[in-house]
């Protein structure tokens, strides 16, 4: 059966390069980036590992782990590691779940036949700290993701839950948020007392709460 958004994120058990982890145990009340990629020692994921451990600053600040997994060996990941540091010129920290047997990338519907039978394809799951499936994407294996957009979302995501609102199309953080319908307007004056602009009853731009 397909995951979906809103579904608790199965929990494993496996071998990675920090030492066997279990999920759920592992993330304990932080966000988490997981995320597919073909091959050790494939040129795309090469540079997608590098970006994310070059960007762990900002993941931590997000209290996002980030959690690679690839369908190779512990062995070949640890060989891996030294040419991603090397060559991407990061120290790569975050640990690397080894999926040999493919029984990760089938729980979580990483192998699409149409691609690979034997390599999963760039896919991103953003679990929260209940965890429960925040947001998928997936990307072929020969187009690299846009860890930008991977750090909107989580700000996206983390911005909703604290302040009860949704975003609007390209929206980052500072920009205007929108109230949701859900919440009428005499709710939002208590939630929302900084107000609104109402551009139609069903769209409301406020901002973010200072402070």
């Amino acid at each position: 059966m397909s995951l979906r958004i809103g579904d608790t994120a199965p929990d494993f058990t496996i071998a990675t390069t920090k030492g066997d982890i279990s999920l759920h145990e592992w993330a304990g009340d932080s966000w988490v980036f997981f995320f597919s990629h073909p091959a050790d020692f494939t040129p795309v994921c090469t540079t997608e590992m590098g970006r994310t451990s070059q960007l762990s600053a900002e993941f931590a600040k997000r209290n996002t782990k980030p959690l690679g997994l690839s369908t190779d060996t512990v062995a070949e990941h640890v060989k891996w590691i030294d040419d991603v540091n090397d060559t991407q010129n990061t120290d790569l920290q975050f640990p690397i779940v080894a999926d040999a047997d493919h029984k990760v990338a089938q729980t979580f519907d990483m192998i699409h036949p149409g691609e690979s039978t034997t390599a999963a394809v760039r896919s991103v799951f953003i679990i929260d700290p209940a965890k429960k499936i925040r947001l998928m994407m997936t990307y072929p294996m020969s187009v690299g993701r846009n860890f930008d957009e991977i750090l909107r979302v989580i700000d996206a995501l983390q911005t909703g839950d604290k302040y009860k609102i949704a975003t609007p199309a390209d929206w980052t953080p500072g920009d205007q948020v929108i109230i949701p319908p859900s919440i009428n307007d005499d709710a939002a004056k208590d939630i929302f007392p900084q107000g609104w602009t109402t551009v139609r009853p069903y769209l409301r731009l406020t901002d973010i709460p200072k402070g």
